[in-house]
């Protein structure tokens, strides 16, 4: 592309995007290398910053894949455009004056860093709307980790439930 006489800022845009989009949480270090190679081009200009762009398609190629994040983004937008605005449940409303209170705002509210792994297991949706999973990590990467944890707090809001 370089060769071709493709402005390397332009290159570096199409990096930046193939590290949110097809990358994701797979490797989030991708998107800081991205910015970090962007910054360097635009620093050191031709040819010196173009090594850094080099640098940087070899690194997204090899990283592992995911676009897990990109769909869950998607997901949620349409759940919101579908669902209206939704009030929050009570109990994760603040409760400022007597009247709140007496509605029930905050009421039964559970600290996460209080409860027993750092997780109480709440429902944050609206009241009314089911429980949706928008992320749902592969196993690659970094996100093989993060889906352990999901797996894990999914497991503990079920023990909690029963």
């Amino acid at each position: 592309m370089l060769e071709g006489g493709e402005d390397p800022l332009f290159i570096a845009r199409r990096l930046i995007r193939a590290a949110v989009e097809d990358i994701g949480a797979a490797d989030p270090m991708s998107l800081v290398l991205a910015n970090a190679a962007k910054d360097t081009y635009d620093f050191l200009g031709s040819p010196e910053g173009e090594l850094a762009l080099a640098q940087l398609a070899v690194h997204l190629a090899c990283a592992p894949k995911s676009n897990s994040v990109y769909t869950a983004f998607g997901a949620a937008r349409r759940a919101a455009r579908e669902t209206g605005s939704l009030m929050p449940p009570a109990h994760i409303r603040n409760a400022p004056t007597k009247l709140m209170k007496e509605l029930g705002y905050g009421k039964g509210y559970a600290y996460d860093h209080d409860a027993e792994e750092g997780f109480s297991g709440q429902n944050y949706f609206p009241d009314g709307m089911a429980r949706p999973v928008f992320y749902q990590p592969k196993g690659e990467g970094s996100e093989a980790r993060v889906r352990e944890r999901l797996e894990r707090w999914a497991a503990l809001r079920a023990e909690r439930k029963a």
